[in-house]
């Protein structure tokens, strides 16, 4: 019998409807990946748009602003679908910003602490091909090693530079970075920052202060592209200086005055009140007040600041308000403060060398440089076992007499306090003070304010000393002190109405 002619022709009809049976399957997974389920995909996909092995985006004679070609893994990162969501994102943001004039195809662009590039890639795509990226982590071709606050680029090689996703907020370093920022890009350039929203003005303008040669161009809300950011407020400065930019001053030495803002000034309206009526208790009724205290970290997000710092004037010894109350109660918001001890008495000097973080400045805060009497006091009935340990007080070595004094006396070294904060510390730190100097407060507060030193301070916690109720003697004031407690009053009321967040202290 004669085989059948029809045979291969059939084979060959089933395999073609198999063959067309596939593309359909592939056509339907392709249709539903994008129209349905809006993902992008990758070679497990049965997609046909992955980004291949070798990403290749150099841009030749870009000078220090060409990468190289990666290759090997990667390209789900370029497929997924956080970074596509992000890339058209941030594609609509900067053509936005192209129209409003403050970014450029010709521009020379740097995306700072980038660690996908979808900003870089956005950039490159709407047309600003000299775009280049810098993390810890290099994601080459879009991304090259670098760190916000050491950016590997020379001055003023940026037209426009871009930090997005909080990146700002995370730096350990504000001030360098934005230092950096600044030295890096051009007179007239642009600074865009995408922050989740500054929580309060006090965050925005230590913010702004760390940028003293930019000014404000555009604030701008948008809407998010993940949950990490569901809102975002957009901050453009615009960099109205040369040389120098970024740097930042303290206060005016040759002028010695200073200006409180007015977003200052709010806070004090919300802080506690301050005690009006004398206590006749004031070692009862002072202590429980601070329960009552509200704390600037507890108002405000104190994020965008330099250094942090806590000036203990008065200090007594370590165990008095640094390790009691200051590290175990006040709100640092996870920051670490440096502290400064100030305390004349020879006694409490030797503990504060074993301290880590803690400077010690084994002088008495004083309103110029000159040697003092040391007097030690005791209320009535006040047992002091220990030489130094009673309250120490200053007085001009001129103008001391022991005839009328029968406590301890010793010779010290003053210093002027106000030059000696000017000199340590800058308006982009966050500075908090605790004043406790049996009496002195009245002459270095007036000293602060005529050198303008009190604008370098954020928080005042200040024991005001009078001639209280004395606990020992019902129906006696102590001694010690000359001044009243309206006096005391006076001298609290003048910090708060000078835009000064001062606490009464005990």
């Amino acid at each position: 019998m004669e085989p059948t002619a029809g045979k291969p022709g059939s084979l060959r009809n089933i395999l073609i409807r198999f063959l067309l049976f596939g593309v359909l399957v592939i056509g339907v997974r392709f249709a539903y990946l994008v129209a349905v389920a809006g993902e992008s995909c990758n070679l497990g996909d049965f997609c046909f748009f992955s980004l291949p092995e070798t990403l290749s985006l150099v841009i030749s004679g870009a000078g220090p602003l060409a990468v190289e070609s990666a290759s090997g893994g990667g390209s789900e990162l370029y497929t997924s679908k956080d970074w596509i969501n992000g890339v058209r994102f941030y594609s609509s943001a900067f053509q936005n910003l192209v129209a409003g004039g403050y970014l450029s195809p010709e521009s020379k662009a740097l995306c700072v602490e980038t660690p996908t590039g979808r900003d870089v890639f956005a950039l490159r795509e709407i047309g600003v091909k000299d775009a280049v990226g810098i993390a810890r982590k290099a994601a080459k071709p879009l991304v090259k090693f670098g760190r916000g606050d050491r950016i590997p680029f020379g001055d003023g090689t940026f037209d426009f530079v871009f930090s997005g996703e909080d990146s700002f907020v995370r730096s350990a370093k504000p001030a360098e970075f934005a230092a950096e920022i600044g030295r890096t890009l051009k007179p007239g350039g642009f600074a865009v920052f995408h922050f989740a929203n500054p929580k309060d003005t006090y965050s925005f303008n230590s913010f702004l202060d760390l940028f003293n040669c930019f000014r404000v161009v555009r604030l701008h809300g948008l809407e998010g592209f993940d949950s990490n950011m569901p809102y975002i407020r957009e901050i453009v400065l615009k960099k109205e200086c040369g040389d120098g930019a970024g740097k930042f001053d303290a206060v005016d030495d040759s002028s010695g005055k200073c200006y409180v803002p007015g977003y200052k000034h709010n806070l004090v309206k919300i802080a506690e009140p301050l005690i009006a009526e004398e206590p006749l208790k004031p070692w009862i009724t002072l202590k429980r007040n601070v329960r009552n205290i509200k704390y600037l970290p507890s108002m405000v997000d104190i994020s965008f600041k330099n250094r942090y710092l806590y000036v203990d004037v008065g200090a007594r010894s370590y165990g008095s308000s640094i390790g009691s109350w200051f590290r175990k109660q006040y709100p640092k918001q996870n920051k670490t403060f440096h502290v400064y001890a100030i305390e004349a008495d020879k006694t409490f000097h030797q503990e504060y060398g074993l301290k880590k973080g803690v400077t010690l400045v084994p002088y008495a805060a004083w309103v110029k440089n000159e040697t003092l009497t040391f007097e030690i006091h005791r209320d009535p009935g006040e047992q002091v076992e220990v030489k130094g340990r009673g309250m120490g007080r200053i007085r001009p070595l001129q103008s001391s007499g022991e005839g009328d004094f029968d406590g301890e006396v010793e010779k010290i070294r003053g210093f002027d306090f106000a030059e000696w904060l000017k000199k340590t510390v800058t308006k982009n730190d966050f500075v908090v003070m605790k004043m406790d100097v049996e009496g002195t407060e009245f002459d270095l507060i007036p000293r602060l304010f005529k050198t303008g030193a009190i604008c370098l301070i954020d928080e005042i916690f200040l024991e005001c000393h009078y001639n209280r109720w004395q606990r020992c003697c019902p129906g006696q004031r102590s001694s010690k002190y000359e001044k009243t407690y309206d006096q005391c009053l006076q001298l609290l009321n003048s910090l708060r109405q000078s835009g000064i967040l001062v606490h009464q202290w005990w």
